[in-house]
Formats: structure tokens, C-alpha cells, sequence
């Protein structure tokens, strides 16, 4: 069922579903000592950051937003039809979700970087030497304000799931392929947020 929100005009009131838009189906927020996985809900209204069991250890999804790609290929990823039976507001209402209001977004930036390597990951290192490919990562850092009126910020990597990254390697580098994933994930949101707080 979709919520739906109260809308007061000139003849009476009415009301408008929110319209279910886009999944994200996998981020990892940064936290220094637990990287928490998230699928990312986009209606016509907010972002909701749906929390995700836990996959995989902190050591493995730490590896995975340095070097922006799955490696663990077990998990199937969630998909828009997933949610469409359930209540928006159950989800936003939960402890270990985040919603943000569109309209309380001040900013957002997608930005693309090369991961630096770390002795503890030389065999990570020695597959990218062999296939001959660069891993790049990408992280978006959402700014807006909150509940309380305080300024507040969001940092993610976009990090398919392995299932996303199988089939498309048969054809596509993973440098190709991580890239068209975050750019889905920015234009998602380009569809719902003013051109002018949207940056990459």
C-alpha cells in the first residue's frame, strides 16, 4: 500500500500517493569500524535508506568501498518490486533506516577516485595487474538538513552486488562497470532533486 500525503487547496483536500521512483539496490555508508550495506528507496518525495542484513564481515565491505567492487558474488540484490507491497511509512519509521526529504537537501556530489593501495591487499592488487583493468570508486556525499534544523551529511560508495557485476563482465571492464552503476545512481537522483545541488 502507498503512503500518501494531505494536500490542502482552494476547493478541499485531497490526497496524492507517494510514488515509488527508483531503487538503489546497494551503498555502503562509511563508518570506521562498521560499514553498514543499504538499498536506497527513491520516491517522488525522499531517499530512504533501507538497512540491509549484514553480508559480510566489516573487514570485507571495507575492502569492497576502497576498491569499489563486490567481492562476494552470493547475495541477490533487492529489487523496486520488493517494496511495492509495503508501507513507506513502516520503513521510514524504522530505527536502522534514514529517510531524507528531497526538499530538505541542500547538496549532493558524486565524486570518483583510485584506490590506494595497502600491502594487506596485494592479492586484490595482483588481479588488477592481471586483468589489466582499473578500479575505480565512487562515493556520493548527500548534505541536508534534519528534523532538528542542523545541517546534516551522508557518505556513501557505490558498490553493486556481485550478481550485478557477473553478467556484465562478460562484455564490460570493471572499470565500465562500476561506472555505469554510479552514474545510474546519480541520474536517479537527478530526476528528483533541483540540477543546481546535484554535482559531480
Amino acid at each position: 500500500m502507498n503512503s500518501a500525503t494531505l494536500y490542502e487547496t482552494g476547493e478541499g483536500s485531497y490526497t496524492v500517493p507517494e510514488r515509488r521512483l527508483a531503487i538503489i539496490h546497494r551503498v555502503i555508508v562509511t563508518d570506521k569500524d562498521d560499514p553498514k550495506e543499504y538499498a536506497v528507496l527513491v520516491t517522488d518525495r525522499r531517499s530512504v535508506f533501507i538497512r540491509q542484513k549484514k553480508t559480510r564481515s566489516s573487514f570485507v565491505l571495507r575492502g569492497e568501498m576502497r576498491y569499489g567492487t563486490a567481492l562476494v558474488t552470493d547475495v541477490q540484490p533487492k529489487t523496486l518490486e520488493d517494496y511495492e507491497g509495503t508501507n513507506i511509512e513502516s520503513l521510514v519509521s524504522h530505527a536502522s533506516n534514514l529517510a531524507i526529504p528531497h526538499d530538505s537537501v541542500t547538496s549532493i556530489v558524486m565524486t570518483e577516485g583510485e584506490p590506494k593501495f595497502r600491502l594487506q591487499d596485494l592479492w586484490v592488487w595482483l588481479t588488477m595487474r592481471r586483468q589489466g583493468h582499473k578500479f575505480h570508486v565512487y562515493d556520493f556525499e548527500m548534505s541536508y538538513v534534519d528534523g532538528g534544523s542542523q545541517e546534516s551529511r551522508i557518505r556513501f560508495y557505490a558498490v553493486p552486488l556481485g550478481v550485478y557485476f557477473k553478467p556484465r563482465r562478460q562484455t564490460q571492464t570493471r572499470e565500465t562497470i562500476s561506472r555505469d552503476y554510479a552514474l545510474d545512481a546519480l541520474q536517479i537522483f537527478r530526476t528528483v532533486l533541483p540540477a543546481d545541488i546535484v554535482s559531480a
